[in-house]
């Protein structure tokens, strides 16, 4: 809305010419929803703690958790969107198509998590909603939203996937882009939400990738940039780097809070909604293979719970002391914040590979 206000009086200020830079709207954009979480971080947490609106431990968890985190605040993620959808109104283009379909996907899988941290915290279980409710919603809220994409937001590239490291080589998924784009957008909204269960460990990988993207996105959406990467030039996309830089801005003031030790959680509210985000960014972007590299902390944290479950059904043994893995370790006896800061290393690394492969094709 700001950003449509400023582009009205260009001609009579020139200097307001600077705005129409994606560089500078996408800084705007972090210290915009950076300062709203500050602002309205402290109130917020007061006011949940007050109201008992706290997170059920897993009873099955490693031990100290029930000591350490009991009556801890959730639904943290309320205060990720709340500074995210601020500083979005205020500084993307909304006449952007990408735009509009990202804001979809944040709102409607953050409403999930919301209800699903309801039913935790009404009925003092760690539980939630069944796990078939919870992925049948998802499945059709992401059919919907790759369908609003398809539909007015359609490119000649979109139902291409691309390999990295190589120049040439991509495959036409036709009518399979919708089950695919179906698989990204779930898979990764519910790989963030299992690797959410440490002090900080979801929201600096979520920082890292959405990073790495704004870059990406950045140079997708320039002609220039874009052939000489040699990826494929999508006109418009280099507006999601003003939507990620509100992702960035709202974690790091979320992380400000989720501290080891963590005055509050993201709750699904905020992985679900995130997590799904970067999956849509990963598909509009034509990037799906990269953002698996760039988010593998998340994929691992994934895989370990997949594995689990296979594993125990087939075998009645368990590969895991605990999954997600992050558990496993903390049964071992690594101290939180070992596990935190090391997983935080991984991703790291794994970012740098990711962004490698613009390069290397």
């Amino acid at each position: 809305m700001l950003y449509k206000f400023i582009l009205n009086y260009v001609d009579i200020f020139s200097f307001l010419n600077v705005f129409k830079y994606l560089t500078v709207r996408t800084g705007l954009a972090i210290f915009t929803s950076l300062f709203v979480v500050f602002l309205i971080g402290t109130p917020f947490i007061n006011f949940f703690s007050t109201k008992q609106i706290t997170n059920p431990i897993r009873e099955d968890g490693p031990d100290e958790h029930i000591i350490k985190k009991i009556g801890t605040p959730t639904m943290g993620g309320v205060l990720i969107l709340l500074g995210l959808f601020f500083s979005v109104l205020l500084w993307c283009n909304l006449s952007n198509p990408y735009i509009w379909t990202l804001i979809f996907f944040a709102a409607s899988f953050g409403l999930l998590g919301a209800y699903d941290d309801y039913k935790k915290i009404k009925f003092n279980n760690s539980s939630g909603v069944s796990f078939k409710f919870k992925i049948s919603i998802q499945i059709i809220i992401a059919i919907l939203g790759t369908l609003i994409l398809t539909n007015f937001a359609d490119h000649s590239y979109l139902k291409n996937l691309y390999f990295p490291f190589f120049k040439n080589l991509l495959i036409n998924l036709g009518w399979f882009f919708i089950p695919f784009s179906v698989f990204i957008i779930v898979g990764s909204s519910n790989a963030v939400n299992l690797t959410d269960g440490l002090d900080g460990l979801a929201t600096v990988p979520v920082i890292l990738v959405a990073a790495c993207f704004v870059f990406i996105s950045y140079v997708t959406g320039n002609i220039v940039f874009s052939e000489y990467l040699q990826i494929p030039y999508i006109e418009g996309v280099g507006e999601i780097a003003v939507f990620l830089g509100s992702v960035i801005g709202a974690c790091l003031g979320f992380l400000w809070f989720n501290a080891p030790p963590a005055k509050i959680f993201m709750g699904d509210t905020g992985s679900l909604a995130l997590g799904a985000s970067l999956g849509a960014v990963g598909i509009i972007t034509k990037h799906e293979i990269v953002l698996a590299i760039t988010g593998g902390l998340f994929v691992l944290e994934a895989v370990s719970v997949i594995v689990q479950v296979f594993s125990y059904k087939l075998t009645g043994k368990r590969v895991f002391k605990m999954a997600p893995i992050h558990h496993h370790f903390e049964k071992k006896g690594w101290a939180e914040s070992t596990v935190v800061v090391r997983f935080w290393i991984i991703a790291i690394i794994l970012a740098m590979i990711g962004l490698a492969t613009l390069k290397l094709r």
